[in-house]
């Protein structure tokens, strides 16, 4: 029924359901959603129909659809729900989502949540918060089956059966010794494949691709998306087994950062979204565009040092914002690349001076054809041949230029481990600016004589 609906549809009839307090036409509708769209649904819900919607809810749903919404909606929704029925939806939660969901709470409101929790997972989720942020080990969950080396075929599918509920995925089980450490990993497609009687040390992949608890959450992404791994398994420094991680979770990583990428790169810093208050996010934008409104005033220094040349030579000033914009343009875009490009390639020096090289002659073959371009516009409009070439060779050489620093300046950040997405669009373009600016008033000084 609800694969006809369309979302409004859908919240109008749960509404309606609601109203006439019918839990089982209710249900009905809501075990058809997705646990993303039992979120959305709820979200939408005006708000003095919620708490019925989380009164009808199974336990098992609210654990589900409570992982699909911000943290701030969390919070709300275990305060309605109440102490008893709180700390079971705790206790059901992924650990590494209910340890993300605590970090950024105050000590008091984190003891209250763990003090309601079952001792054993609360203790597991104090772990994963003892981890730095954003590494393998803040990230990675303990609901994954492992299995001793001596076990049977027949003893592995059948503690497999016995916790498939625990496991999130079960592609792989991880083979440990008698000191818990991991020595193999076996795939459940090779176990329906071997004899029940085969033993798993004889059947087990020895290589296992594995990270260790503080591997920064980007490399971890990289390692899973070079060998497309639905999960992966991360060991403490002694290579004990501790927990494992998941493609979801990867995912959310990749969004995550991204997201803090395209925020650098803005030059706005912290998140800035849909809901964020024009105070806020004028407040975040307003240190970088202040350190460039005065790096910008070295532009106008430029300008007014060359005025004499501008007023001999009006025309010139009509190219000006093409040569300073096209050079910051050319820069933002090298500036995309290799910031893209760091996130999925671990760079050597080899590949460093290819990577130089090859926006070398980028940056050339764009600004012979620029170039060429501009200086025919040039000697059209003024019937003048020298300024055509003022005008050309200026923005070959600051194309060129331009290509190189979006390139050189964000490899030389990374070299000295600083997130190269700081070298932000606004900032690259600033110097190319200044740049830009003077290579054109320099080269037109040199022909003035020829220009007037």
């Amino acid at each position: 029924m609800t694969l006809a609906m369309t979302e409004n549809e859908i919240t109008l009839v749960i509404i309606q359901r609601l109203k006439d307090g019918n839990k089982e036409a209710f249900l009905e509708v809501i075990e058809e959603l997705q646990p993303y769209d039992i979120a959305q649904q709820y979200l939408h819900l005006p708000s003095k129909h919620r708490n019925k919607f989380l009164l009808y809810l199974p336990l098992d749903l609210i654990i589900e659809f409570i992982q699909e919404i911000d943290k701030d909606e969390q919070l709300t929704v275990l305060e309605k729900l109440g102490i008893e029925k709180s700390t079971q939806v705790l206790d059901g939660m992924e650990n590494d989502n209910l340890a993300t969901l605590l970090s950024d709470l105050e000590p008091e409101k984190i003891e209250e949540l763990l003090s309601e929790m079952n001792q054993s997972e609360s203790q597991v989720v104090q772990n994963l918060m003892n981890y730095y942020p954003e590494t393998a080990g803040r990230i990675m969950n303990n609901r994954y089956v492992w299995i001793p080396k001596h076990y049977t075929v027949r003893e592995a599918v059948d503690k497999l059966k016995h916790f498939a509920e625990l496991a999130e995925y079960l592609n792989y089980l991880y083979v440990i010794d008698d000191q818990k450490e991991l020595i193999g990993v076996i795939s459940y497609k090779d176990l329906l494949l071997s004899e029940l009687q085969d033993k798993i040390e004889d059947i087990m992949y020895s290589r296992v691709v594995k990270v260790d608890v503080d591997t920064d959450q980007e490399d971890v992404a990289k390692l899973m998306t070079r060998y497309d791994f639905i999960t992966l398994p991360v060991i403490e420094k002694d290579g004990k087994l501790v927990g494992v991680i998941t493609v979801d979770d990867i995912i959310d990583v990749v969004i995550q950062e991204a997201n803090e990428d395209i925020e650098k790169l803005s030059a706005s810093g912290k998140s800035i979204d849909f809901t964020t208050k024009p105070v806020v996010a004028a407040y975040r934008r307003l240190p970088w565009l202040i350190l460039l409104l005065f790096i910008g005033l070295v532009s106008g220094s430029i300008i007014d040092q060359f005025s004499e040349t501008l007023e001999k030579v009006v025309a010139l000033a009509f190219f000006m914002p093409m040569i300073a914009g096209m050079t910051g343009n050319t820069g933002t875009q090298s500036l995309a690349v290799v910031v893209r490009g760091l996130v999925s390639n671990d760079l050597d020096v080899r590949q460093v001076v290819k990577l130089i090289l090859r926006e070398l002659w980028v940056g050339i073959i764009i600004g012979i054809t620029c170039a060429f371009m501009i200086s025919i516009i040039a000697y059209v409009w003024q019937g003048n041949p020298i300024l055509g070439i003022v005008v050309g060779s200026s923005l070959l050489i600051t194309l060129i230029i331009g290509t190189l620093a979006g390139t050189i300046i964000p490899l030389i950040l990374y070299k000295f481990n600083v997130d190269p997405a700081v070298a932000s669009g606004p900032l690259i373009t600033t110097i190319n600016d200044i740049l830009s600016l003077l290579i054109y008033f320099g080269i037109a000084t040199v022909f003035i004589s020829h220009l007037m």
